[in-house]
């Protein structure tokens, strides 16, 4: 299960909305690829569409899918916003992350 900050959720319907798409019908998708300083980065981004081997979470009224590969990397993670002046923007607290690197954007198991 992956969990939406009520911050990342206000961030997530505001951006959604300026790109053209409706955060009632449409999708933030989230994975995990190889690369970053800690050998995984997550991978944050809209979709209208879901595939089959998409699974599918909602939680604070924001519907996230989850690419089968990235599930278990995923598992627990709770999706946040933090901005202001020293913000990061989208952050992941991921349970299963050993490692990360000082940005927030890449990790290892």
């Amino acid at each position: 299960m992956v969990k939406v900050h009520e911050n990342a959720k206000n961030k997530i319907t505001a951006l959604m909305a300026e790109e053209g798409f409706d955060s009632l019908r449409d999708f933030v998708r989230v994975g995990v690829k190889s690369g970053g300083c800690s050998g995984l980065s997550y991978d944050l981004k809209f979709d209208k569409s879901k595939s089959e081997d998409d699974k599918l979470f909602e939680d604070n009224g924001i519907k996230v899918i989850v690419d089968k590969k990235s599930v278990l990397y995923l598992a627990g993670t709770i999706l946040e916003y933090s901005g202001g002046l020293n913000g990061k923007g989208f952050v992941f607290n991921n349970p299963n992350a050993q490692r990360t690197c000082g940005c927030g954007e890449s990790f290892s198991l």
